[in-house]
């Protein structure tokens, strides 16, 4: 299924390059400026429903040896009828192989790659990927083993059935394995001051499963650089007035010698980001663009808009 690659140059402008990707009709390539580059390939789900893709985005850091395994995982994961696929993986810095791997994989056209020279973090990886996304909904993949791609049916149709635009895959719907007690008490701290500070009613904030109408991320004035992704999401979306729907999901944890990034100090900093955005101008949370407009969007499922 894999066509013959096309090249684009753009000077510093993924914006650009992002314009380009919705328009391809098939397999492609790009070549961006700064050394960054891209390839591409859908893979599409018959079905009577209208179609709808999902950009599934994977930034990863180090992670030669589980990578191969996610990526099949993805490859091959169920979606709803009706449904398109995009993998959308953002290489942030590695440099233990995982380059090698991911280029193998962009010869084969099946995955789109971007490159980052340097480990920026999980956000600011998250935020090249939607440069990119060229889909409906955006879903949130780590690079590691401890989520299960055969949940993301589950994850997407409420999205599909018109009755959510943004849906959280809760571990504490389930049962969590091998999740250690400190992580325990850490996600109970988020999600109680979530909930506090934003009348979120989650039971897990900061689970890595989150599918998010790609329109309402583009109105989002993003600054997360590391895990603070998470919170600022929650945090923003619920000031503007969207409700975030959870449904269960499964979940295996590993530890930091399996080679977990994320550590203590991004448990501050995740509280401090709810906290941060409780108390900004609700105008601070939109792009520039939006900001110029006075525009803040309607929530779809909320009967009246939020004062948080």
């Amino acid at each position: 299924m894999v066509g013959e690659c096309s090249r684009f140059e753009a000077a510093n402008s993924i914006a650009w390059a992002d314009k380009i990707l919705r328009h391809l009709p098939g397999p492609g390539h790009i070549t961006l400026g700064s050394g960054l580059s891209a390839a591409v390939w859908t893979v599409a789900l018959r079905g009577p429903r209208k179609i709808l893709k999902i950009s599934i985005l994977i930034p990863i850091y180090n992670e030669f040896r589980t990578l191969p395994e996610v990526l099949e995982r993805v490859r091959l994961a169920p979606l709803p009828n009706g449904c398109t696929k995009e993998i959308i993986v953002i290489d942030d810095g590695s440099t233990d192989g995982t380059a090698e791997i991911l280029s193998q994989y962009e010869r084969a056209g099946i995955i789109i790659g971007h490159y980052s020279a340097i480990n920026s973090g999980k956000g600011m990886a998250i935020r090249a990927g939607l440069k990119l996304a060229s889909g409906d909904v955006v879903l949130i993949q780590d690079g590691d083993l401890e989520y299960d791609p055969r949940d993301y049916t589950r994850i997407v149709e409420p999205i599909l059935q018109g009755r959510a635009d943004i849906v959280y895959g809760s571990r504490f719907l389930a049962t969590p394995a091998g999740m250690a007690l400190k992580n325990r008490i850490a996600n109970w701290i988020l999600t109680v001051t979530a909930n506090l500070l934003y009348g979120a009613h989650l039971t897990d904030e900061a689970t890595a499963y989150k599918a998010i109408r790609i329109s309402i991320l583009r109105e989002l004035q993003l600054d997360c650089r590391r895990f603070e992704f998470c919170p600022e999401i929650t945090a923003k979306v619920r000031r503007l007035g969207y409700r975030i729907q959870e449904v269960p999901i499964s979940y295996n944890a590993r530890g930091i010698a399996d080679g977990k990034k994320i550590r203590t100090r991004d448990g501050f900093e995740a509280l401090w980001t709810l906290l941060k955005y409780r108390l900004a101008p609700q105008w601070m949370l939109l792009r520039s663009e939006l900001k110029q407009k006075s525009i803040l969007p309607a929530p779809c499922h909320d009967t009246l808009r939020s004062t948080f």
